[in-house]
């Protein structure tokens, strides 16, 4: 069991990210690049000349009002519904949404997820959009469900990483809270993260592999990279990557908050944990898979991270069916 000395989790270490945490400019300028890029031809140095629906314009004497479902095609974690609003607004409007499920939800095939009423020429040009960001991220609440079934109920918390797509982090980390994961840090804007890089240039991480223990003056700089990160980054989390169990006892002096473990293996991670002893929080990265979580129940980490959950997930089946 952990230390009584040691804080309990905070929002600093680790949170989910809920809808009302992400900033409606910021996903309105997703929306419209994306509609820009579907009706203007946005990324290309030339322009169209010619900008909009071509294929709805070409179809004489549409009525006036339409309806459309937005359907489940598989068993699916539905995400991203919050979307829809600003998808439709950004097309013109004139089109209602009304939402069967809330984001988090598992939906069996054949789920209404929500029934859109106004003008077809909007659903129409709207409806590649949507079905593009739905299919994203329910994708990733949907992968990340798996993973956090396979890690099973515990101490042990499922982290996301920042291994995202570019310019869509907070939304893919919200799908990852959706999918009951739990969001790692947002930038390098919110905790102190000495990577192996970054030991490198301390001198700590170029140790000979055989050593028994690091260098007295590779754990001393160290020691004091933590102290100076503190100084310079008050209040924030100190996290410090080992990838050796000699390296354990200098994060462990330097007074890490957070030591992670990367690429052990499960008696590594066992011993670990153990000689850590709740002095530190432990996390254990690298090589996490469905197959390898299950493992690491019981071993007594605090967190397991991977970019899995995002850079290996797969579009949720998700459809758009006209009704008459």
């Amino acid at each position: 069991m952990p230390s009584a000395s040691r804080p309990p989790v905070s929002k600093a270490l680790i949170q989910r990210l809920q809808w009302g945490d992400l900033d409606v400019a910021y996903l309105r300028r997703l929306v419209e690049i994306a509609r820009d890029e579907d009706l203007a031809g946005l990324g290309l140095r030339r322009r169209p000349r010619r900008a909009g629906d071509c294929s709805t314009a070409s179809v004489a004497g549409a009525p006036r009002q339409g309806s459309a479902v937005l359907v489940a095609r598989e068993p699916l974690i539905a995400c991203g519904l919050g979307l829809v609003p600003l998808v439709l607004t950004a097309y013109g409007g004139r089109v209602e949404a009304q939402f069967s499920v809330r984001d988090g939800a598992a939906v069996p095939p054949g789920k209404v997820l929500a029934t859109l009423r106004g003008d077809p020429r909007v659903l129409l040009a709207a409806e590649r959009i949507l079905l593009n960001f739905l299919q994203r991220l329910s994708g990733i609440a949907t992968h990340t469900r798996r993973h956090a079934d396979a890690l099973g109920r515990g101490r042990t918390r499922l982290l996301d990483t920042r291994k995202t797509t570019p310019g869509y982090r907070v939304l893919e980390k919200y799908a990852v809270a959706c999918g009951g994961g739990w969001n790692h840090r947002l930038g390098l804007f919110d905790r102190v993260m000495l990577k192996d890089n970054h030991l490198a240039l301390l001198g700590f991480a170029g140790c000979n592999a055989r050593a028994r223990a690091p260098a007295a003056d590779s754990a001393v700089r160290l020691g004091a990279a933590v102290i100076a990160a503190r100084k310079a980054a008050p209040g924030l989390p100190v996290e410090i990557e080992v990838d050796r169990p000699d390296q354990i006892q200098a994060a462990l002096s330097a007074g890490a908050d957070v030591i992670l473990l990367d690429n052990f293996t499960v008696p590594q991670l066992r011993r670990a944990v153990a000689r850590i002893g709740g002095r530190a929080f432990t996390e254990a990265s690298g090589g996490i898979t469905l197959r390898t979580l299950p493992r690491l129940r019981g071993l007594g980490l605090d967190f397991v991270s991977t970019g899995a959950l995002v850079h290996h997930s797969v579009w949720a089946d998700i459809g758009m069916d006209w009704r008459p």
